[in-house]
């Protein structure tokens, strides 16, 4: 995550916000396992975790940076107040430029909400019905995703990180490394997934050739 120009020189204590992020996630984390035991019953084990990532992405992506996205085109998330607006300027500590309405932050943002949000609803679909774009769906969510992080950091980086604050561990490995890393390692996987199941059919294909 960069190296970071921002010093933070408070210990890396868990603020009350922090805590309270930490319980809004596992209950995001639990309505996506409600949704998946509901829908998901007769999935392979694998279609059941893929159901799972799925449910608390477009969860997470409405239910928190949907309100991002309507603080930074009204005002800024600084001067917004409500419990949401405290939880990302807990997150702004880490990353300033989610205070001021950056340009760059938001418009990735509004694409993540509306068209990553879109893509795993349709793609929830195809997995549950065996659809024949399942991939293709899984594919596009997956490289949507990993392009959102990238352009997330990487302007930041080239410029030295001005904005991130990794001088705290907490801040670092807690709400840079752990929350971003979840949108690389889980679209990865799929990735991966994806291209196994393709490959399997094309050998299915090839045997009924032969």
């Amino acid at each position: 995550c960069g190296t970071g120009t921002m010093d933070s020189e408070a210990p890396p204590t868990l603020s009350l916000v922090s805590v309270l992020s930490m319980l809004g996630c596992s209950l995001q984390l639990l309505v996506a396992a409600l949704l998946t035991h509901r829908y998901g019953g007769r999935s392979s084990k694998t279609d059941w975790w893929i159901l799972l990532w799925l449910f608390y992405d477009v969860i997470v992506h409405l239910t928190l940076e949907g309100p991002f996205v309507y603080m930074s085109l009204v005002g800024t998330v600084e001067t917004s107040e409500g419990p949401l607006a405290e939880l990302w300027k807990e997150y702004g500590k880490a990353d300033s430029r989610w205070l001021v309405s950056d340009p760059n932050i938001v418009s990735l943002e509004i694409l993540t909400v509306v068209l990553d949000s879109l893509l795993a609803l349709l793609l929830i679909h195809a997995v549950l019905n065996d659809k024949y774009y399942r991939h293709f769906l899984q594919i596009t969510l997956s490289v949507c995703e990993l392009y959102g992080g990238w352009m997330t950091f990487c302007p930041d980086w080239l410029l030295g990180s001005p904005h991130l604050d990794t001088s705290n561990p907490l801040y670092l490995w807690v709400y840079l490394v752990f929350f971003n890393g979840l949108w690389v390692l889980v679209p990865v996987l799929l990735l991966v997934q994806s291209w196994l199941c393709l490959q399997s059919l094309h050998a299915v294909k090839e045997d009924r050739a032969s």
